[in-house]
């Protein structure tokens, strides 16, 4: 992965070379760039489609969004840029569907890392769907993979697709309205050896949306997607009444509805019926008290299933549990226990079930990092009536890489199954900077007897400022920029950081706040040379807090505004120069001391003053004063001047003469 900033736009570029030795298999999985405003966005190179194409996914083409009344949300996060995303003034849960071989185990994982957010092991259907997926500014990333482990075999190399939001968004204030127009080509590799492969079939459309009211909003427009269709959207909630409607339907010699609409009476009873490419259902939850929920559920590509769901957590135990019976007399099954250091996992279906029995070394058992005994059993009963226990001890290193994932991470175990026996072992380490290495090897596994062998290497190419080379959540700066702060203690006061010019970071908490806000509520990666924050693009200021700086330092500046642009971060340089003090008696022609008077240093710039009274004692104090000459009065006449050099002292008694 690559990516960077021009024109005021992100690039980004992923290559994906499954085997090195076939350039056959070398491809350009993605090369994009957008820029994005208030007002616009311009996609250019792969994109998804603004509507929900049936051909899927790899479109390439350009995309112009036009925006009146209203932007769109900004995450904290960022990630995968879709101009559907862009089209809607608030996001609300998705559902994230696709199809895959029965018996393969599907999981949601964020972005970065293989933080696990869902799993499903799909069924006869050949469907996965992870549904209510939240994507709105409170999380940290609205950015989801979904990795296929083909026969539930978690030791294989998975397929990792981006997750797809099935269900439409949604509305945008009444009086805004916004338009999009996109052309491209649909791009395939089969029989191409060309790095960027085919492109055939042209694919396009125009569609604009209206906010007629608050409680309503509509969209009309056509796409060339195989033949022309026209397209149609609705949203609409209405006021005190728990309804919240979303269809949007693409119409030619077929009809496509893509619906999302949700009734919530109470929080404790809902009823839904979502629409995509793949199926319709219709889902109702009763959570009869807490802990305790009954779930029915009609599909249209497939049997109609009740069933219950227990949620339970204390001090040291949590209990999920979620089981469902259908009309076809299919027991679907999920549990998760927790007591202790022990975790008991399950799931299954009619294809196949796997549980796992962990022990957890770990004092903090919250945590998975450490030493764990596992005890895997797993049937497979599609075709065959396969099954294999191991037994096995794993280890994750309590330090992680930058992108989240373990810095060491092995696996030992040996497996006993109808396949027969053998060893299975598995090392991966983010150490190599700018490099996550796996090897794989696999004796035996519940559907073969043949030893398999592998070794996985996943790079990045970070060029960027700020960006370091082993970073690979850089992905997120396709949509996100950032700010890499500097505060540096200008000695010879050119307002530039020169050689030999140390990097101020302690303390940046009291040093900066960006839009009034504290530097650490934005969780900033603080290092000996920088203070990197990760920020939406748009205009920012920062403060400069005084209280903050260090001893006889004082900043350039107070505060100043930044444009955040995607891609990269931008370089803030804070000058700290060199703060002097001096402080004295105000003394007349006899020696006295004089009350009351008004001591004032002018710079020579002329801008640059401070001045102070004395007290009853005749005693000023003048701070904050920077380099160079200074003209001293007192009560606006004349008494000397005062010369401040790199080398004078930072706090130095000086009594005055009242002239």
């Amino acid at each position: 992965m690559a990516v960077g900033t021009a024109f005021d736009g992100s690039w980004f570029i992923r290559t994906n070379q499954q085997n090195l030795e076939d350039s056959q298999t070398w491809r350009i999985a993605e090369a994009q760039y957008w820029r994005q405003s208030k007002q616009a966005d311009y996609f250019l190179g792969s994109q998804p489609t603004f509507w929900q194409s049936q051909t899927g996914g790899n479109y390439w083409g350009f995309t112009l969004i036009q925006r009146q009344g209203f932007s769109p949300p900004q995450t904290v996060g960022g990630g995968f840029a879709n101009p559907r995303q862009r089209l809607q003034a608030a996001q609300i849960g998705r559902t994230v569907t696709g199809r895959a071989e029965p018996g393969t185990l599907v999981r949601l994982t964020p972005g970065f890392g293989d933080r696990i957010i869902a799993e499903v092991l799909v069924d006869s259907s050949g469907i996965y769907r992870f549904e209510n997926i939240k994507s709105d500014r409170q999380l940290l990333s609205s950015n989801y993979r979904v990795l296929l482990y083909p026969k539930g075999l978690l030791t294989a190399q998975p397929e990792v697709r981006e997750a797809n939001f099935s269900t439409v968004p949604g509305q945008i204030p009444a009086g805004a309205s916004a338009w999009v127009v996109s052309g491209g080509w649909r791009r395939e590799f089969s029989g191409s050896s060309n790095l960027l492969g085919n492109f055939a079939d042209f694919q396009g459309g125009i569609s604009g949306r209206w906010g007629l009211s608050s409680n309503l909003t509509v969209g009309v427009g056509g796409v060339y997607d195989k033949s022309f269709q026209g397209l149609a959207e609705v949203f609409y909630a209405p006021t005190n009444f728990p309804l919240q409607v979303a269809v949007s339907a693409l119409g030619g010699n077929e009809l496509d509805v893509i619906a999302d609409i949700r009734y919530d009476p109470s929080p404790q009873f809902n009823v839904a019926f979502t629409r995509d490419l793949l199926t319709s259902r219709f889902n109702v939850n009763w959570n009869m008290f807490r802990g305790l929920s009954l779930f029915a559920n009609a599909s249209s590509s497939d049997a109609t299933a009740g069933g219950l769901q227990i949620n339970l957590s204390s001090q040291n135990a949590f209990t999920f549990a979620r089981a469902s019976l259908d009309t076809k007399n299919r027991f679907r099954w999920n549990l998760l226990q927790r007591l202790g250091p022990l975790e008991l996992t399950q799931r299954g279906n009619e294809v196949g079930t796997f549980s796992e029995l962990t022990y957890k070394f770990s004092p903090q058992q919250s945590f998975n990092s450490g030493n764990s005994l596992l005890l895997n059993y797993e049937t497979r009963s599609q075709n065959s009536s396969d099954n294999l226990l191991t037994l096995g001890w794993r280890y994750r290193s309590s330090t992680r890489s930058n992108d989240g994932n373990y810095l060491w991470e092995t696996q030992l175990s040996y497996g006993i199954g109808s396949r027969g026996n053998g060893i299975v072992a598995s090392l991966g380490t983010t150490i190599f900077p700018g490099m996550m290495l796996r090897g794989r090897y696999q004796g035996v596994s519940l559907t073969s007897d043949q030893a398999t062998f592998s070794i996985d290497l996943v790079s990045s190419l970070n060029l960027q400022r700020g960006i370091r080379p082993g970073d690979r959540r850089s992905n997120y700066f396709r949509t996100q920029g950032g700010l890499l702060i500097q505060p540096f203690f200008d000695r010879n006061h050119n307002g530039k950081r020169d050689a030999g010019e140390k990097v101020y970071t302690n303390n940046p908490e009291l040093l900066i706040a960006i839009n009034n806000k504290s530097i650490k509520s934005l969780q900033p990666d603080i290092q000996s040379d920088r203070i990197s924050v990760r920020l939406p693009p748009g205009t920012y200021r920062l403060d400069l807090d005084p209280s903050g700086f260090p001893t006889d330092w004082k900043a350039a500046t107070e505060a100043l505004a930044v444009n955040i642009v995607p891609g990269s971060y931008t370089p803030v340089q804070i000058a700290l120069i060199k703060s002097y003090t001096r402080s004295g008696i105000v003394e007349d022609t006899q020696g006295k001391a004089v009350a009351g008077a008004r001591v004032e240093a002018i710079h020579e710039d002329g801008v640059k003053r401070q001045f102070s009274v004395t007290n009853g004692a005749g005693v000023y104090y003048l701070e904050g004063l920077s380099q160079g000459e200074y003209q001293l009065l007192v009560n606006g006449k004349s008494a000397g001047n005062l010369t401040l050099e790199p080398n004078s002292e930072a706090f130095q008694e000086l009594n005055i003469k009242e002239p």
